[in-house]
């Protein structure tokens, strides 16, 4: 892989994500925004990530990522979502003292949109569904969970999975009245938070989350309640977890111990062995475990549902340098891959295949 070019930026960085290219485009990924938390100040910043590459005569980077504008924030900046649309839905989440109708702000730790759709998830166990077109929700589930809901993500419209605090990942469809999800899975044992969760772009059967543990869970939604696959990866929290759009048998995810990690699954590899590379170099082995309740059609298998352990063979990568504070989002389109953390950097590179 390419290297990959950092910027220090005087903020924590809490997200980050590319804005979108036309579909079928051959233009590369060229601006992204960015969300910061427990600043001062907070703020939303779009950047614009210029040519690498050039040097200049004291032996820096020509071109780094530019600021073209940002815009002051009130609180932690806890998702990002790029959608051209001019509203705001100030109370959105909320939570309701015991036996009085006064309200406190709760906050709104996930943001999901499929235009012109756009779904909410909080603290407050409580589900929105807006639109980008109207001034009001146009659904609200308001005791969909009695824990904190991470994260939300769109199975296919128009249903949604979700993720909380209790280790259970739900199914919604609000096609359906009532407030009870059409599906409830859930991690065995010690209920682990679960803390992000993303579905795969071509099966959407296939559901990776990210917890408390550090663990990688990989879930087929089709059959059973409990995950097909758990796979031993960070030292602490998970905090996001994305497939490549494009190319789903690569997976990337990040942590609080300050790592960042490419995941693949490619069976263009026979033979690769399940290492954990540091800048090319194997230097760890990274035992996983996976369980043996998948029974479906061989030919419908996802590489990441593969129970076969002769063939169940991951390679993972360190895109990181070195160990740096937590790494609290990431993003990934075409070549490209952009993420923040604490330490006040943003990190970016073009050329995540090569």
């Amino acid at each position: 892989m390419e290297e990959i070019y950092a910027k220090f930026v005087s903020q924590k960085i809490s997200k980050t994500r590319w804005r979108p290219v036309p579909p079928g485009s051959l233009q590369t990924a060229e601006t992204f925004a960015t969300g910061s938390w427990d600043n001062e100040e907070n703020y939303v910043s779009l950047w614009s990530i210029g040519d690498f590459g050039n040097v200049d005569s004291d032996g820096g980077f020509e071109g780094e990522h530019q600021l073209l504008c940002d815009i002051k924030h009130h609180g932690d900046v806890m998702d990002l979502q790029t959608l051209s649309v001019s509203q705001q839905w100030t109370t959105a989440h909320y939570h309701t003292g015991p036996g009085s109708p006064s309200r406190s702000s709760a906050p709104c730790t996930g943001v999901v949109c499929d235009n012109p759709e756009i779904v909410t998830v909080g603290e407050d166990g409580r589900i929105n569904l807006f639109r980008a077109d109207h001034k009001e929700a146009v659904r609200t589930i308001d005791n969909a969970d009695s824990s904190t809901l991470h994260a939300v993500t769109f199975l296919r419209t128009p249903e949604i999975l979700t993720v909380n605090s209790i280790g259970q990942l739900k199914i919604w469809d609000f096609r359906k009245q009532g407030n009870e999800p059409s599906q409830i899975l859930s991690l065995t044992g010690d209920r682990v938070p679960l803390h992000c969760v993303d579905r795969h772009p071509n099966q959407q059967h296939v559901v990776a989350t990210g917890g408390q543990d550090g663990m990688l869970s990989i879930w087929d939604v089709r059959q059973g309640t409990m995950p097909v696959s758990l796979l031993k990866a960070h030292e602490a929290e998970m905090w996001e977890v994305h497939f490549h759009p494009s190319n789903p048998d690569h997976l990337f995810t990040c942590s609080e111990d300050g790592s960042l990690w490419h995941w693949d699954a490619s069976t263009d590899a026979p033979e690769k062995s399940s290492l954990f590379n540091q800048g090319g170099r194997s230097s760890t082995f990274l035992s996983h475990s996976i369980s043996n309740q998948a029974n479906v059609h061989q030919s419908l298998i996802s590489s990441w549902l593969s129970t076969d352990p002769a063939k169940d063979r991951i390679e993972i990568t360190s895109l990181l340098p070195s160990r740096t504070l937590s790494v609290n989002s990431l993003d990934v389109l075409g070549p490209c891959l952009v993420c923040g953390t604490d330490a006040e950097a943003i990190y970016v590179t073009r050329q995540l295949f090569s």
